[in-house]
């Protein structure tokens, strides 16, 4: 019997759904190994690893700087939950495309399910349905696991042993499959899984083995509702999350109203909030449809599809008028209704929604120019990165053509997250200013705990606390280096960055925390 997507659920698990986040914000991780720790600091607890670093070694629960001493090229960094449930609800809203219910986990951060009820119409076979949530997902640049199959807890365990993409068009299958799955592939608890393996329990079909009534009494009620739902004798019914209301925007008028440019005028003041609701949300617009009622029952709609997906209000503008002045009304327009087709946005897309007003380089660069003509060429450099064993080598001066937009932009856009960050303050920014050589100063404090050190004079104020050290060694191949940095905050609010360097038994300013 030829089967359907009309009885099935899918299910979806994105393995180590934070370091795929991570590895995101970082594409180039990709080539060493790679972590996810709890804290970003050297003593931080490893959570997530890939493959590159689990050959190497590392394990989770490692701290940072054990892990480090097994790999050396180990990139680490720090994935805060709001990111994670940020990048959930955008997923669950994508995977809305495929069906309108699903239900991600709770307890485990990258497993989502979906009804397959009522899609035959769309889909022709459940194999087609899941190689198109697949294949979306894919392109999002994430690796999943995806098994359409009967029950929600058949198709979660074999989507954590199986890669890819798994039909099942038996529900029989789906069972013996999924009694064959290591206990260790699931999120269970660590001692109950350890007891179970001492006993000889690895797999799902072993756990089925055992009596329900002494799991229940040993292990308590978490372990028995595990035995119920791989038994198939607890069922509960997906919980999914609600769909997003459509964005739109509604107007009436007191009186009728036929001129264009009051028209437009009024959708540019409906179009801005509209715009604003789909970037909170991640989203660009695809397709704007306009709605204009001319009397009471005659309605006219017309779609405004801009070349590709945007929260720009004036490109979008510029066809709405382009539009409204091909139009003839019979009569004036008594209510204008707008409504949003959506699709998710590209951090680029978000990152000029949120650019009021643009930088203008052009300028910028002219007046580069005038500089260079005035005093030379010499006169514009920019700060590179070079190879350096010492701070004050690791950069060069090199002459600057002109000004272009940073990556690093897109970066803080990534680091954001989305636009519902961009309504609050904006974090503080620490600036580093390394002088070109250390200046060497007089004096310093013998003890770190003492007080009075006027490390640049009167001007600045006594230091009042001392941070550190960080020590620094090297230089056997030319010259021994021995130096003990510090972070001084001064009575007058100045943080300075200095150091004692132990050979020459000076003190030395290396620079100033903006």
């Amino acid at each position: 019997m030829k089967s359907s997507a009309s009885d099935r659920l899918a299910c979806v698990d994105l393995p180590a759904f934070a370091l795929q986040l991570l590895l995101k914000r970082h594409p180039e991780w990709r080539a060493y190994p790679a972590a996810v720790v709890a804290e970003d600091k050297p003593q931080g607890l490893i959570l997530q690893i890939n493959e590159r670093a689990r050959r190497c070694g590392v394990l989770s629960g490692l701290r940072y700087a054990a892990a480090f001493s097994l790999a050396r090229g180990l990139r680490a960094g720090e994935v805060r939950p709001d990111e994670i449930h940020k990048a959930i609800d955008a997923l669950t809203q994508r995977l809305m495309c495929f069906t309108p219910e699903v239900e991600p986990s709770v307890a485990e951060a990258g497993v989502f399910w979906l009804n397959g009820k009522g899609l035959q119409r769309i889909y022709v076979s459940p194999r087609e349905w899941g190689d198109a949530i697949y294949q979306d997902i894919k392109t999002q640049g994430l690796q999943a696991n995806l098994v359409v199959g009967f029950s929600r807890f058949g198709s979660y365990a074999v989507a954590k042993e199986k890669p890819g993409i798994t039909i099942f068009d038996d529900p029989a299958d789906e069972r013996n499959a999924a009694r064959k799955v290591p206990l260790d592939r699931l999120d269970i608890e660590p001692k109950f899984r350890d007891t179970l393996l001492k006993l000889g329990i690895k797999t799902v079909g072993g756990l089925l083995s055992l009596p329900s009534a002494g799991l229940r009494e040993r292990f308590g009620a978490q372990a028995h509702r595990l035995y119920r739902m791989a038994a198939g004798d607890l069922w509960t019914p997906l919980d999914p999350c609600a769909q997003e209301e459509t964005v739109a925007q509604r107007h009436l008028f007191d009186d009728p109203e036929s001129d264009v440019t009051r028209l437009l005028f009024l959708i540019k003041q409906l179009l801005h909030p509209m715009l604003a609701t789909l970037a909170a949300r991640t989203q660009a617009l695809s397709a704007l449809w306009l709605g204009f009622l001319i009397d009471k029952n005659e309605w006219f709609k017309e779609q405004i599809r801009p070349a590709v997906p945007t929260l720009e209000v004036a490109q979008i503008l510029d066809l709405v008028r382009l539009r409204l002045e091909s139009l003839k009304f019979p009569a004036g327009v008594i209510e204008i209704e707008l409504k949003a087709e959506a699709c998710a946005a590209t951090v680029e897309q978000l990152r000029l929604f949120s650019e009021q007003p643009k930088r203008d380089f052009d300028s910028a660069n002219r007046a580069l120019a005038r500089l260079r003509a005035e005093f030379g060429a010499e006169a514009v450099v920019q700060a590179k990165l070079k190879d350096g064993h010492l701070p004050e080598a690791r950069f060069t001066w090199e002459p600057l053509d002109q000004v272009k937009l940073s990556k690093n932009v897109l970066n803080d856009a990534k680091r954001l997250n989305n636009l519902n960050e961009w309504n609050q303050p904006a974090p503080n920014m620490l600036v580093r200013r390394i002088t070109e050589k250390p200046i060497m100063l007089a004096g310093g404090p013998f003890n770190r705990h003492e007080d009075g050190w006027l490390l640049l004079g009167p001007k600045h104020g006594s230091i009042d606390k001392l941070t550190g050290p960080y020590v620094y060694s090297g230089g056997w191949w030319n010259r021994e280096i021995q130096r003990d940095y510090y972070f001084a905050e001064t009575r007058r609010g100045d943080l300075l960055w200095l150091y004692y360097d132990r050979v020459r038994r000076r003190w030395f300013l290396q620079g100033t925390i903006e």
